[in-house]
């Protein structure tokens, strides 16, 4: 039974992969960032572990990770928690740069560094759920193409390092998809949201598991999902 350290596994993307990974019987350790959020994941997918810690504060992450029983084996790292505040330069404060950049870049830095040593033993599949303002930024979306930039930066640098010790790793970049982030993203742009328009979260899930589950002689580096309507 393999098991899957996931984020973000609360809506969205996340939940999609959670609620695949839950169903077929896998082991899952969801990171929640308090008690309370952890309690509603276990209710919703009975049999999970926890790890508390909070993204928004990776300089914590270290101090928290110390003081509850990590995995001993982690077959999967599913990096997929995010968060989006758009604005032009000109307008945004550098709390909403460290916010982004804080759960959407040095969070997942700092959470994939604590687990290498386990990574390595397991040979693990680490996925970063990266975004299509990874590879190309638009107007007003600079801090938050800023943060999956480097994701992507961080991603490829850790594959280079770490293919000696068997870690694959894979990110996907999403187009715009169905979820609490997109309802978010159509607010700030002033336009009525649709779910239906963008790709529904079951299927960037379904790319994520391929990766996953793809056998040990081959390795997706960069996989990009966009809308077919």
């Amino acid at each position: 039974m393999p098991t899957h350290l996931i984020t973000g596994a609360g809506s969205g993307i996340g939940a999609a992969v959670a609620a695949r990974l839950h169903a077929r019987g896998d082991d899952l350790v969801l990171l929640a960032r308090d008690a309370a959020r952890a309690r509603q994941l276990v209710e919703r997918y009975p049999g999970a572990r926890t790890l508390v810690g909070d993204l928004a504060d990776p300089d914590r992450l270290s101090w928290a990770f110390s003081k509850q029983p990590v995995p001993e084996r982690i077959d999967s790292l599913l990096h997929i928690a995010g968060i989006v505040d758009l604005g032009p330069v000109g307008d945004l404060r550098p709390k909403t740069w460290h916010q982004q950049l804080n759960v959407n870049l040095i969070a997942p830095a700092e959470v994939t560094r604590l687990l290498l040593p386990t990574l390595r033993a397991s040979k693990a599949t680490v996925v970063f759920v990266n975004s299509g303002a990874g590879l190309t930024a638009h107007a007003d979306w600079s801090a938050y193409a800023a943060s999956k930039h480097g994701l992507k930066a961080l991603a490829d640098s850790l594959r280079a390092e770490e293919k000696p010790n068997g870690i694959r790793v894979t990110s996907v970049y999403p187009g715009r998809t169905a979820s609490p982030m997109q309802a978010k993203v159509h607010s700030q742009e002033g336009k009525e949201y649709d779910p239906a328009r963008w790709i529904d979260p079951e299927s960037v899930a379904t790319t994520i598991v391929m990766a996953v589950d793809l056998p040990r002689d081959a390795e997706v580096n960069d996989l990009t999902v966009r809308p077919g309507r």
